[in-house]
């Protein structure tokens, strides 16, 4: 079951901010916790209804928010332009300050992501060895392809059309926060260079990797990469799938989380 949406205060960048956030089966009392990091247009609304149905088959609570800049969360500052550091901010910084304003960072609790929140996963894990249990990550990136900026292009074309920014503005206070957040980030010549590989290789918890073969922000090379520095990491590659698996495929990915939660568990 599913808590109202609640908000918690925060501080970052030197000013205040409000965090809005969901617990689901809270009532299960010491079950483990996940914590849903969402895609770099995601909130807790585009979820929709999937942290609750893996939650309620692994028999977990949950976690679900939207960080600063997305959904019902304090908006971006019109002229603020987020920095190649931005993935490793929200890991090191918004995250564990929020688990620890909500006291929900006393046990080892397991990470799942999606796209830059599957990154932001690998970042926390890394730099967080003792808190995280485990981690699955889908469609994540620890390296910039061609590939992904194309790909980011086509939907900056979309969203200046407008059919785009409509349904957005269905999930955000102000579409253009996260939009423009996400995309000027990506696009600038500063992130050619962003690189996590050398994070990814420090973690040492149990990791799943996900992805779609028809994904349209990456190539299987991030889930090379990423099993080249981590041998002993789980990796799944869908078929008939795109960027979400959480969408495309859910009941393999459910699945598949379950065999990784309860081995180690």
């Amino acid at each position: 079951m599913a808590s109202d949406v609640l908000y918690a205060g925060l501080e970052f960048d030197g000013r205040a901010v409000r965090i809005e956030y969901q617990l689901l089966n809270e009532q299960a009392g010491d079950a483990p916790l996940v914590i849903f990091l969402h895609e770099g247009l995601g909130s807790i609304a585009l979820w929709r209804d999937f942290p609750q149905r893996l939650c309620d088959a692994a028999g977990a609570r949950g976690l679900v928010y939207s960080r600063p800049g997305y959904g019902n969360s304090t908006p971006r500052p019109a002229n603020e332009k987020w920095q190649p550091d931005y993935l490793h901010r929200q890991a090191d910084e918004v995250l564990p300050h929020l688990l620890q304003t909500l006291g929900l960072d006393a046990k080892p609790y397991w990470l799942f992501g999606h796209s830059d929140g599957a990154s932001i996963a690998l970042l926390h894990a890394a730099s967080h060895p003792q808190a995280v249990a485990g981690a699955i990550v889908l469609a994540p990136h620890v390296f910039v392809e061609q590939f992904s900026l194309d790909g980011i292009v086509r939907t900056v074309g979309n969203y200046e059309e407008g059919t785009l920014k409509a349904n957005l503005a269905r999930y955000h206070l102000e579409p253009d926060s996260p939009f423009y957040g996400w995309s000027d980030a990506w696009l600038s010549p500063a992130f050619r260079d962003w690189n996590i590989e050398a994070e990814t290789a420090r973690i040492v918890c149990p990791l799943l990797v996900i992805q779609g073969e028809d994904d349209e922000y990456a190539t299987m090379a991030q889930l090379d990469r990423i099993e080249a520095v981590l041998p002993h990491c789980r990796l799944l590659k869908l078929a008939r799938c795109g960027h979400v698996p959480q969408r495309d495929r859910p009941n393999d990915v459910i699945v598949a989380t379950l065999a990784l939660m309860h081995k180690e568990q």
